[in-house]
């Protein structure tokens, strides 16, 4: 099996072009339903026979051992995804006749709330580096862009520095998908990176990197190391609620419409291919305006 699955990896890579990320997801999901087929059946699948021994019964199994070991919902349905697409492949490429794993329902998602900051907490956030230290400096440019932007976590790590415009105002991003967009940063967020790139980048900076946010040694900052800064300064402020580096970006469009942006701008600027994803924000605008309302109104 695992001469089939190298194959499916390299089309995902190739011809889906996903990202490294969602790559190593499929891999560590495929290798626990491999496992899970090789106790069931007592043997491991080496071949295309063995393959094809594997039924929509077998899946359903799959899931239901995933439930009893507590795994969350949207964890069940990546995971048929994964097995999905797989022998989807399987079918398409004419190793199998069917798809073990095609009319089996995606469990449904319980919608949850992004949490997101108030406008004095976002402010507190981003202004809580310490601007005459270099790191200091560095994290404030990231906390600015990241909450000026919308940005995703490893969209604001790949960023380079020919993907600025200062004269314009905006930054280009490559999203999921490797979708391209444009997106307008104000005038603080531009203050604090040409502060960072013209004070602390330059000593960090050891070899010729393209990377906007470098790391104590010189190289680009991963997307692990990120969180952790943001993380800390979460922390710093002492925010009390369940706040996570995707909440600014949760505030961003949160913000913007309730400050009256509409909802196909604000899908744009956060680089949504379906604005049905988008909708989740006006339920928290919504949410706000019941708070304002209970609280404000005589006989509420």
């Amino acid at each position: 099996m695992n001469n089939l699955l190298t194959e499916f990896y390299a089309y995902l890579k190739l011809e889906k072009n996903v990202s490294d990320h969602t790559l190593t997801a499929y891999k560590v999901d495929l290798a626990q339903f491999s496992d899970f087929i090789k106790k069931q059946k007592q043997k491991e699948i080496t071949d295309l026979s063995g393959l094809s021994v594997v039924k929509h019964l077998d899946v359903r199994g799959f899931l239901a051992f995933l439930q009893s070991e507590g795994y969350s919902r949207s964890s069940i349905a990546r995971k048929l995804a994964a097995v999905r697409s797989f022998f989807r492949y399987m079918c398409r490429e004419g190793y199998l006749q069917d798809n073990p794993a095609a009319h089996i329902a995606t469990p449904k998602q319980q919608k949850k709330l992004p949490e997101f900051l108030y406008l004095e907490e976002a402010k507190m956030l981003v202004e809580a580096p310490d601007q005459t230290t270099i790191l200091g400096c560095r994290d404030r440019a990231i906390l600015e862009l990241f909450y000026a932007a919308g940005l995703r976590i490893g969209e604001l790590a790949g960023l380079d520095l020919g993907d600025l415009d200062f004269t314009v105002g905006y930054v280009k991003v490559l999203g999921k998908g490797s979708r391209e967009r444009i997106v307008p940063i104000g005038r603080q967020a531009l203050n604090a990176l040409e502060k960072y790139l013209n004070y602390a980048r330059p000593q960090l900076i050891k070899d010729n990197t393209k990377a906007i946010f470098l790391n104590k040694n010189g190289t680009r900052l991963s997307i692990r190391s990120i969180r952790r800064i943001v993380d800390k300064y979460i922390k710093q402020v002492s925010l009390e609620r369940k706040i996570t580096p995707h909440s600014i970006r949760h505030s961003f469009a949160t913000h913007l419409l309730n400050a009256g942006a509409d909802l196909r701008t604000v899908q744009e600027l956060l680089g949504h291919v379906n604005i049905s994803t988008t909708q989740i924000y006006t339920h928290v605008t919504k949410e706000k305006m019941k708070f304002v309302y209970d609280q404000t109104h005589p006989r509420a």
